[in-house]
């Protein structure tokens, strides 16, 4: 039997990030993989083929929207189906470039199912071939989520989807309902609407992306409003009428929504069913996630969980992060606990949302005194050139001190932009608002909004 320093369960982002620490640091380690490839939920039917469908849209909207190109667009004929064939190429470079990080790192990929049998020992349950056991001093839990299934709603129907099957589509709808106004659901909202499809949003609670801040989600409300999309605020699910050629959702209020397709993007599951977690003593939730201290360690001191599993933020680059924390406390217990406030949320609704630090709501409640600085993207000379002129930056810095709290984007590219902010935050000798006044960008650039954003915020102190 063999015996590893650490064996790691899941090889997306959290178990990956964990997996190379440990490597590079010389531990012995291997990773457990119950699919056919590396790469996690994240990279086969979740963040990288979504994304990439994503972007096929944007462009064939971007193409629509040029007017030199109009005549060309007017006649472009797309089905769903083709658009999420670009995404085939990046998922297989991507499993590549997995695979070869640890073969070049000398981690061993174990295949099959894992289960533990004691807080020492896991068993391995291969597709084809018997089971087998090894034996660690340490295990990390990275083994992702799943889309949520509520009791008695029939996913096998062709017109009943989540978010993982929505990818396997073989029709292009003419009207869709999305149930769910998280993350997922805005994202596949603003993706159908740039398609050209009619989108019913249905939200469980009164506003959008309720942990964002709030003028940044009523932009976003605004925005998909503007293109036609019919937002429904604190509604809940009573059932759904599937049939052979609509789905009827049926509202608790009494709605009812009729549409091509039902999209469920309402609440994920974490991957534990299977692990046997009561042989070592631990329980998950009935989301099925596993509750853990701020180091990642589960109420077994040699198990540590990471990634969706523990539930929020529910990010691939926060359960990166979180992964290499494990294994660098694994190497060096008197590591300290990562900065969770510079954990950057990117949402890839068409255009995007990215924020870091405190809302204005959290400031309000802590009693700090801040104030704002803005900027509109279609006063950026950059934005207006490329017609991306939808979408803003806003800072919101300390009144006294100027330091930075929270830096928040809409826009087209808003998810690389917001890094700027996130490096400004994280250095203590230059988070400050005055940074951005004395440092020069590139112009023209989306960069400069900083700039402008940081004058308009000072003009505003007393």
């Amino acid at each position: 039997m063999e015996h590893y320093d650490v064996v790691v369960i899941g090889t997306g982002p959290a178990g990956e990030g964990a997996a190379m620490m440990l490597a590079k640091n010389h531990r012995k380690v291997a990773v457990v993989e119950r699919y056919i490839e590396v790469g996690g939920g994240c990279t086969h039917w979740g963040t990288i083929p979504s994304k990439a469908l994503r972007h096929a849209v944007k462009t064939l909207s971007d193409l629509r929207s040029n007017p030199m190109l109009h005549k060309l667009a007017a006649s472009l004929k797309v089905t769903l189906p083709e658009l999420l064939s670009t995404a085939s190429g990046v998922i297989e470079a991507q499993v590549q470039l997995r695979r070869r990080f640890y073969e070049r790192n000398r981690v061993p990929v174990l295949e099959g199912a894992a289960k533990f049998l004691d807080g020492n020992t896991l068993q391995i349950t291969p597709r084809l071939e018997a089971p087998f056991t090894v034996r660690a001093d340490r295990f990390v839990i990275a083994t992702g989520s799943r889309p949520y299934h509520p009791p008695g709603l029939d996913f096998s129907h062709p017109r009943v989807c989540d978010s993982d099957s929505i990818l396997r589509c073989t029709e292009s709808p003419f009207s869709v309902t999305i149930y769910g106004a998280g993350v997922i659901g805005c994202e596949y909202a603003s993706i159908f609407l740039n398609m050209g499809t009619k989108v019913t949003l249905v939200d469980t609670q009164d506003r959008l992306l309720s942990f964002m801040d709030e003028e940044i989600a009523e932009a976003l409300s605004y925005h998909l409003r503007d293109q036609g999309c019919i937002i429904r605020h604190n509604e809940q699910f009573d059932f759904l009428e599937a049939r052979a050629d609509d789905v009827l959702l049926n509202l608790k209020s009494g709605r009812k929504i009729k549409s091509d397709l039902l999209l469920w993007a309402n609440g994920r599951t974490g991957n534990t069913d299977g692990l046997d977690l009561e042989a070592v003593g631990l329980k998950a939730n009935q989301r099925g996630q596993i509750a853990v201290n701020e180091r990642y360690q589960t109420a077994a001191a040699n198990i540590f969980a990471a990634g969706d599993v523990i539930g929020p933020p529910a990010l691939a680059s926060a359960a990166y992060q979180q992964g290499g924390y494990v294994g660098q406390y694994i190497v060096d217990p008197a590591t300290p606990p990562r900065r969770p406030d510079l954990i950057p949320s990117g949402i890839y609704t068409i255009p995007e949302i990215s924020s870091v630090g405190k809302t204005e709501k959290e400031l309000q409640d802590g009693g700090i005194p801040y104030e704002v600085g803005h900027t509109h993207f279609k006063s950026l000379a950059r934005a207006q050139m490329t017609n991306q002129r939808v979408g803003m930056l806003k800072i919101l810095f300390h009144a006294e001190t100027l330091e930075i709290l929270g830096v928040h984007c809409f826009g087209d590219n808003a998810s690389e932009i917001v890094h700027i902010g996130q490096t400004v935050m994280a250095s203590r000798d230059i988070n400050n608002l005055r940074y951005f006044i004395n440092t020069t960008f590139n112009y023209p650039t989306m960069a400069e909004a900083y700039r402008i954003a940081a004058y308009n915020g000072l003009n505003r102190l007393a």
